[in-house]
This record gives C-alpha cells, sequence and structure tokens, in this order.
C-alpha cells in the first residue's frame, strides 16, 4: 500500500453539509403541519395569495413611482419597516416556526459556524423571504437610474435580505428562553393588538401620503433612515444613481458591517445557548423558597381589606395578570380605549365623545365573569351559600374593574379634551363615562348569572364550541341594555344643549357619578340571588372548555 493510500485510509471523513438536512427538514415540518386539517391548509393557502396579490400591488405601485422626487425617501423608510417586522415577529409568533427553536438541536453533536449557515440558508425558504425578496426589488427599481445603480441594487437586495432574516435568528435565538415560557406565550397572545395598532398607523399614514405632495412629508425621516442598516444599503442604489459612488459605498459596507455583527452576536447566544444549563427551574425553586420562607402578606395584598373581598379583588387581579385570555381582554379594552380617540384626533374629525369607548370597553370586562374561572368556578361555589355571599363575591369583582376602570377613563377623558377639546365639554363627558361603565357593570353581573359560558384554556377561541350564540347575546343584549340604563342622563344632556342652560352642565359630573354607581348597585343586588340559584348550571356552563 502506498504512503498516500495510507494517509487517505486514516484521514477522518469530512463531515457531510448540513445546509440540506435542514431545507428538507423546513420543508418537512411545513409539509405535514398543512396536513393536520382542511382548514389549516385552506387558511394558509388563503394567507399566501393575500399576502402574494398584495406583494405584487405594492411592487406595482413602487415601479410606478420610479422617476418621483420622494421615491428615495419612501423606499428607504419601507426597508426600515421591513427590518422591523423581521425583528419584532419572532417576539410574536414563536411557534410560527420550530425551526427557530436551536434548544430542540442541543443533544445533537453540531458546531455553532456550520450550524449557523445550515439555518440561515434553511430560513430563506418560506412565504416571508419571498414578499421580502420582492419588496426590496420593487424599491430597488424605484430608484435605481443607470448601470451603476443596478450593479449596487443587486448587492443591496442579497444584503437587505439577508440581514433581515439574520436579525429574526438572532433575535429569536437571543429570547428563545422567554419565548418558550408561560411569558413568551402571553407576548404572542397580545400579538393582535400590536397588529390593530399597527393597521391604525398604516390607515393614518396612507392618508396623509395620499394628499398632494405627501410623499415630502417623509423627506426628514428618510434622510437618517437612509445611513441606517440595511435601508442604507437602498440608499445606495440611489446614491449610485446620482453619481455620489462614495456614499454609495459607505451604505453598502454599513449594512455589510450590520450583517457580519448579527451573524457574530447569533453565533455568541447559540453557542451559549447550546452549552450553558437552563437555570429557570432552580430559580423557580428559589423564589418558591423564598416566598415559604417570608409568610407576610407583600405588594397589593397589604393594602386590600380582609375577608371576602380582600381575597376576591387579589384573586381577579391575578387573573388579569397571569392567564393570556385575561391578559389579552384586558390589553385589548385599554388599547383600543385609547387608540380610538388618538386615531380620530389623528385624522382632524375628533370629538371628546370618542372617549366614551374606554367606558365601554372596560365595562364589558363584567361580562362573564365566571367564564375566566373555567372548571376551578366549583371553588368558589362552594364558598357561596346565601344570596349575601354571591353578592360579596360580584361586587368584589366590580370593585376590581373599577379600580382600574375609574383612573383609566379619568386620563383618557382628561387626555382626549387637552388634545382634541374644548375643556368645557370634559364635565359633561366624563359624567356620561361614569354612567356608562356603571350601567355595563351592572348588566355584566347580570349577564354573567344568567348567561355564563366557557373560555377555553388552550387554542385561539375565547368561546366553546357550542356556546358563541350565548355569548354573542350576552354581550350584544347587555350593551343594549346598558345604553337603555343610560338613557336618562343621556336625555338630561341633550336637553340642558337645546334649552341652552349650558351653565348647567357641569351637574352632569356629580349626577353621572351618582347614577353610574347607583345602577351598579343595583345590579350587583338583582344579579346575586340569580347567582346563588344556578350555581350549578353556572358551573357546568363554564366547565366545557
Amino acid at each position: 500500500m502506498s504512503t498516500d493510500s495510507a494517509v487517505a485510509a486514516t484521514r477522518p471523513a469530512a463531515a457531510p453539509s448540513l445546509t440540506g438536512v435542514f431545507v428538507r427538514l423546513k420543508l418537512t415540518l411545513l409539509r405535514n403541519g398543512l396536513r393536520q386539517s382542511t382548514g389549516r391548509t385552506l387558511a394558509y393557502l388563503a394567507s399566501v395569495i393575500t399576502g402574494l396579490l398584495f406583494t405584487a400591488a405594492v411592487v406595482l405601485g413602487l415601479i410606478a413611482l420610479r422617476g418621483t422626487a420622494h421615491a428615495g425617501a419612501l423606499v428607504v423608510l419601507l426597508t426600515g419597516i421591513l427590518t422591523l417586522g423581521w425583528a419584532v415577529l419572532p417576539l410574536f409568533f414563536p411557534t410560527g416556526d420550530e425551526t427557530l427553536d436551536p434548544t430542540r438541536l442541543v443533544m445533537l453533536p453540531l458546531r455553532p459556524r456550520p450550524l449557523i449557515v445550515s439555518l440561515l440558508v434553511a430560513s430563506l425558504v418560506g412565504i416571508g423571504p419571498l414578499v421580502t425578496l420582492a419588496l426590496v426589488t420593487g424599491s430597488v427599481i424605484a430608484v435605481a437610474d443607470g448601470p451603476a445603480a443596478a450593479a449596487v441594487g443587486v448587492v443591496a437586495v442579497v444584503l437587505v435580505v439577508l440581514v433581515c432574516v439574520s436579525l429574526a435568528r438572532a433575535v429569536a435565538t437571543a429570547s428563545v428562553r422567554l419565548l418558550t415560557s408561560r411569558r413568551g406565550r402571553d407576548l404572542a397572545v397580545l400579538s393582535g393588538l400590536f397588529i390593530a395598532i399597527g393597521a391604525q398607523g398604516v390607515n393614518i399614514a396612507a392618508q396623509k401620503l395620499g394628499r398632494p405632495d405627501g410623499l415630502s412629508v417623509l423627506e426628514p425621516v428618510g434622510t437618517v433612515l437612509r445611513w441606517v442598516p440595511p435601508a442604507s444599503a437602498v440608499g445606495a442604489v440611489e446614491d449610485a444613481g446620482h453619481g455620489a459612488y462614495g456614499r454609495a459605498l459607505a451604505g453598502l459596507a454599513l449594512t455589510a458591517l450590520a450583517l457580519i455583527l448579527l451573524l457574530w452576536w447569533w453565533q455568541r447566544t447559540l453557542t451559549t445557548l447550546m452549552t450553558a444549563p437552563d437555570s429557570s427551574t432552580l430559580q423557580a425553586v428559589e423564589k418558591d423558597s423564598a416566598r415559604g420562607a417570608g409568610k407576610e402578606e407583600r405588594g397589593l395584598a397589604r393594602l386590600l381589606p380582609d375577608g371576602r373581598t380582600g381575597a376576591v379583588v387579589l384573586r381577579t387581579l391575578r387573573y388579569a395578570w397571569r392567564d393570556p385570555k385575561s391578559k389579552m381582554a384586558w390589553a385589548t379594552a385599554l388599547g383600543v380605549g385609547l387608540l380610538v380617540p388618538v386615531v380620530s384626533a389623528a385624522q382632524g374629525n375628533g370629538s371628546l365623545y370618542t372617549s366614551l369607548f374606554a367606558s365601554g370597553l372596560l365595562g364589558t370586562q363584567m361580562y362573564n365573569q365566571f367564564g375566566q374561572d373555567t372548571s376551578a368556578f366549583w371553588m368558589v361555589a362552594s364558598t357561596i351559600a346565601t344570596p349575601r355571599d354571591a353578592y360579596q363575591e360580584l361586587r368584589a369583582r366590580a370593585l376590581t374593574l373599577a379600580s382600574v376602570a375609574v383612573p383609566y377613563v379619568t386620563l383618557v377623558v382628561a387626555g382626549t379634551a387637552a388634545v382634541i377639546g374644548p375643556w368645557s365639554d370634559f364635565v359633561e363627558v366624563y359624567g356620561l363615562s361614569l354612567a356608562v361603565l356603571g350601567a355595563l357593570l351592572a348588566t355584566g353581573a347580570l349577564s354573567s348569572a344568567v348567561f355564563p359560558y366557557s373560555i377555553p384554556s388552550e387554542g385561539n377561541k375565547n368561546v366553546a364550541p357550542g356556546q358563541g350564540a350565548i355569548a354573542w347575546f350576552s354581550l350584544f343584549g347587555g350593551v343594549l341594555v346598558g345604553a337603555v340604563l343610560c338613557s336618562p342622563l343621556l336625555g338630561l344632556t341633550i336637553w340642558l344643549h337645546v334649552a341652552g342652560l349650558h351653565q348647567l352642565l357641569w351637574v352632569l359630573l356629580p349626577v353621572g357619578a351618582v347614577y353610574g354607581l347607583g345602577v351598579a348597585e343595583l345590579g350587583l343586588r338583582v344579579a346575586a340571588p340569580r347567582v346563588a340559584r344556578r350555581l350549578p348550571e353556572i358551573l357546568v356552563a363554564v366547565s366545557k372548555g
């Protein structure tokens, strides 16, 4: 045997490339996910078709803007928004791509550098990278002018797509411990609220940009973003078309440097994640031991009264903070209640009366109070023996809601009056807001007793199958009755305006506060005997999820 043959025989075989394995894994996960149900397949296809049609429309619009004065500022801003979307996507949808969780690969003998290359290539497979590639390509076409700009544009498209994908991977790896925990799932639940706020922002921006010469308002933002990677790469295309080759080279260099730093950060966090032990369990044990050692009540518990009221208030607040469905409901009510006046003010047709949405949305949190307990309601039911017990339970829950709603409504109405005005309408709107809140507390308590329904602990549905009609009737029927209860105060407001007695409008504030308190108390007393009589029916209804 020759010396070369002996050396070749003793040389270890080269490790096979992981790139093909991870690409096939990505495709297999996608295919198996679509096979789970026909509904999921149809929903995925519908979302893909909608996304592609929207992308095609945006690309055509960008191409139509080619040669306009402010197209450069628009495409730079669009690139920045795309990058932001890639950065926050793993935080809100951690389970959307199972390959984003590198902890599944901890037990495999893989080295970080080849693993990063394989994961990066696998990340380029999917509808998200395709949409990004199309939008960035359309942005480059919109500003490219000449062969030099076209050459820079090809490099810019590659760099922008790689930066976006690497950023998403790096963020997911750095926060994977959080995303797989209960708080991470809570963050995913809150994604709908941020999407709603973002949609309103897009709506306002579209109205502003639709005006004559509306793109000019983007120039100050574009001037700053064209030096922030990866938008700097798209800005480099426009600079190359104008002959500023030094600025173009600097823009590409900034994006390339950002890509290198992202890959370095990704490799470092991936190495730490796959070699360091998960100490979350030990930390949880230490916290439990500390709680056991200090038996005194801390924080809010020390401020609450003894007895049922304090216990129910504390339990309800903990549900609102820890349960994902309850947290989503509270966050939506708080966010949208503030969003409606802000959007109205931004559109230029705002009214102080839009702040009534804050009272309305928070008041609806009183509906289906026992549904959030699910099957654990039997523990609450075992403590209710008389209508007075039921009254104290409902009163404590209403007190919890009012302790958050009243200060929040005060801030929203006052803030709306400061932004939209006039301050002279503050007292009447604030009085009406308190009356609306009291009426919804009353109807919510009664609806919780008569029309309870179950809230599934798993999945995205907020109503158990077969109880949708009950939920809708409970909500809309209660809101309609609440509006009828508020009609006397509304009639008084209209009469004072029609009669020209504007100097007496201040009475609406104390009257509204007293009226709301009285209606809420009446509703609690009417609902309490029904709760005490219907405990078995309520337990069955809220245990279906």
